[in-house]
């Protein structure tokens, strides 16, 4: 959790920053999610600027070497049901 605090608001588009804020402090965002949350947006931008699935997964895995391809496939895919 200490990865969440003093950082830029990876929530942006869905909450403020003082929102944001009050959810770290009081430990109620789980960072894994927040994680495949940003992962999801990232693939979304990529297909939508005509990248192919394939490269937008490897372009991914580059910001996220710790994640193996498949592990990356199966967060875009998978949408924000539960996790594995």
């Amino acid at each position: 959790m200490e990865a969440l605090v003093k950082h830029h608001n990876p929530l942006s588009d869905l909450i403020s920053d003082e929102v944001y804020q009050l959810l770290v402090e009081h430990n109620l965002l789980d960072a894994r999610s927040v994680r495949d949350y940003q992962i999801r947006r990232r693939f979304r931008q990529l297909r939508a600027q005509n990248v192919p699935a394939y490269d937008a997964i490897e372009r991914i895995q580059e910001e996220y070497p710790y994640l193996q391809f498949d592990t990356i496939r199966k967060i875009v895919y998978r949408g924000n049901g539960a996790r594995q």
